[in-house]
């Protein structure tokens, strides 16, 4: 029989959290196995990584991977969630800003650093997110965590409070709370305006759809989903005959892989569809995740 099994990249738009779009999706595709990586905040537009069917095992590859944001800053103005759509607790004056003093505050939050979860993150602690904490008043202890800034620039714009930022920053990086660091080295306060994902590892927004163009896709009976391997395309690709194939659905181990392979590999049968992800043992390559025949369900 078969399955809803593949990935979808959608443009999700403002208002929406990313657990609405995928019970919409679920809906939509009369299927209940579906997950995202990397949560968009209501307020945030842009790539968001679906996975449906078996391809949700794969999903923590998508998850880990470094992502790119655009949108912009409002300086001046702080708000208790540092975006926009928090109440204002703080207004300070904006000194002037030169190119010059922008570039140095944008190095120095560049490279490897740690920052502090926000109380208005997702973030679970003790298997309740922090934001649903924060609304009912309450605060706990969080711990820094290390991210990566591997890129971030800021443009002026025609309004001297709003600046318009890129930054490239890898999994789990709190962008309102970089530029919250970056209006403090300015001299000033600040928040995020506008936010949007554009990349995420090797998956562009341009090549997502929104979720209107996807009830269209849907009802027109085109095909929607991508293949499971999407998700591994980083990784390292094996072409597996059918005797081994079949071994790796068991869950045996199996031998034969060329020599340059190394950590994690893509097993991929002759038609090219993701038999299983393995992991070296060894002499011998150990199936960690399974993917079902695509003519057969679970």
């Amino acid at each position: 029989m078969t399955t809803n099994n593949g990935v979808l990249l959608v443009d999700k738009a403002r208002g929406p959290t990313s657990h609405d779009v995928v019970a919409r999706i679920r809906r939509l595709l009369a299927e209940r196995r579906v997950g995202h990586a990397g949560t968009l905040d209501p307020m945030a537009t842009g790539l968001l990584i679906v996975a449906v069917g078996p391809a949700t095992r794969l999903l923590r590859y998508a998850q880990g991977q470094s992502k790119r944001y655009e949108g912009e800053v409002t300086f001046g103005v702080r708000t208790d969630s540092l975006d926009a759509d928090g109440a204002v607790v703080e207004i300070r004056a904006v000194p002037p800003l030169d190119g010059e003093r922008v570039a140095e505050a944008s190095r120095d939050v560049g490279g490897r650093t740690s920052q502090t979860p926000p109380m208005v993150s997702a973030l679970k602690v003790k298997g309740r997110r922090l934001h649903e904490m924060a609304r009912a008043g309450e605060h706990v202890e969080r711990s820094p965590r290390p991210v990566v800034v591997s890129n971030f620039e800021l443009t002026a714009t025609d309004d001297p409070a709003r600046w318009r930022f890129a930054v490239t920053c890898s999994s789990g990086t709190y962008v309102r709370v970089l530029l919250s660091d970056v209006a403090e080295r300015l001299g000033t306060v600040g928040h995020l305006s506008s936010l949007r994902r554009t990349h995420s590892g090797r998956h562009d927004v341009s090549n997502a759809v929104t979720l209107e163009g996807l009830e269209q896709r849907v009802a027109a009976g085109a095909g929607v989903l991508a293949p499971a391997r999407t998700l591994v395309d980083h990784l390292a690709p094996w072409r597996v005959d059918g005797e081994d194939e079949l071994r790796i659905r068991r869950g045996q181990r199996v031998t034969g892989a060329p020599i340059s392979l190394e950590g994690e590999v893509a097993a991929l049968n002759g038609a090219g569809e993701l038999v299983a992800v393995l992991v070296r043992r060894d002499d011998s390559w150990q199936p960690t995740i399974v993917m079902p025949p695509s003519e057969m369900d679970e």
